[in-house]
């Protein structure tokens, strides 16, 4: 009989459309099962074999992950694109020691006309709480650069364009946005961000292109 998280992974690549590599999301779903996905969720955080992380386990995050499932905003417009285009694979890239990351969305076009990618770098913390668990789960998330790129036009490397806009991401006064990391394992994290918004991602250790390294 399969355990919680082996049901969970099973349910994901079930329903992945064209098995690309890009991340599923809630709006895709018919309500049972995104109800679903939310339960078996909720049991694999029960049984979180991290639930202190920031305290015992941090090196875990270090690493590249790919997305598998969201039901956050951001996600749900880029796998909506107009025009024929379509949301690919997307990363999250963590440095550890230097306490940043990078979300890494590839974009194409479905005719193989462009292709290119969306990517965020950030800086992260541990979050001051006054309630236990928080203070050992939570993190704080800073936003820097917002990049926008090009990497090609009917299949010629176009560097010009790579990235065509950089624009520095002005955190709200006042708000910082934050994350729980509800599990944690080598080779799984689910997140919630402070919206409700859920993240599941796989480790994956063939991810090499040098060129999205976080001190771009």
């Amino acid at each position: 009989m399969l355990n919680v998280k082996e049901k969970l992974q099973a349910l994901l690549y079930e329903i992945r459309p064209h098995r690309d590599g890009s991340p599923i999301t809630n709006l895709k779903l018919d309500k049972i099962t995104a109800a679903e996905i939310e339960q078996l969720t909720m049991e694999l955080e029960r049984i979180n074999p991290n639930p202190n992380f920031l305290l015992d386990a941090i090196d875990l995050l270090e690493g590249a992950w790919q997305l598998q499932y969201s039901t956050a905003r951001e996600i749900c417009s880029l796998d909506s694109l107009p025009l024929g285009f379509k949301l690919g694979k997307v990363y999250q890239l963590i440095d550890v020691s230097n306490k940043s990351f990078l979300n890494l969305a590839y974009v194409k076009h479905n005719l193989g006309i462009l292709s290119g990618y969306v990517k965020v770098t950030a800086t992260f913390e541990p979050a001051i709480a006054d309630l236990w668990p928080l203070a050992n789960k939570r993190i704080n998330i800073y936003f820097d650069k917002h990049y926008r790129a090009i990497e090609k036009i009917i299949g010629i490397e176009t560097p010009q364009l790579n990235p065509f806009k950089v624009v520095s991401v002005n955190n709200s006064l006042g708000r910082v946005d934050t994350l729980d990391i509800t599990y944690l394992d080598e080779k799984l994290r689910i997140g919630r961000a402070g919206n409700g918004s859920l993240f599941i991602l796989r480790k994956v250790n063939d991810f090499t292109d040098q060129q999205y390294n976080l001190h771009r």
